[in-house]
């Protein structure tokens, strides 16, 4: 997982979504942030408009790490750079 992904969901979550800087980890589920599948959609929405990438609306889910989701947008930059 690349720093600068990661780093780019937290700050999303943090000025865009409101959580709360000091609960994201990369181990913390969208769950545990208070994220419903409603919220994740629209932060993977800016995540596609910030980076030009496609991410599927239902490529991650409220279960989810933080930490996966850097991974499934790294995975997903890869391959469009292909």
């Amino acid at each position: 997982m690349s720093g600068t992904t990661y780093d780019l969901l937290v700050e999303l979550l943090a000025t865009r979504f409101q959580v709360d800087r000091a609960d994201i980890s990369p181990d913390a589920t969208f769950e545990d942030l208070d994220v419903d599948s409603l919220l994740l959609t629209e932060l993977l929405l800016v995540v596609e408009s910030e980076l030009g990438v496609e991410i599927s609306e239902d490529a991650a889910s409220p279960q989810d790490t933080v930490r996966r989701a850097a991974e499934l947008i790294e995975a997903q930059s890869a391959k469009a750079e292909k």
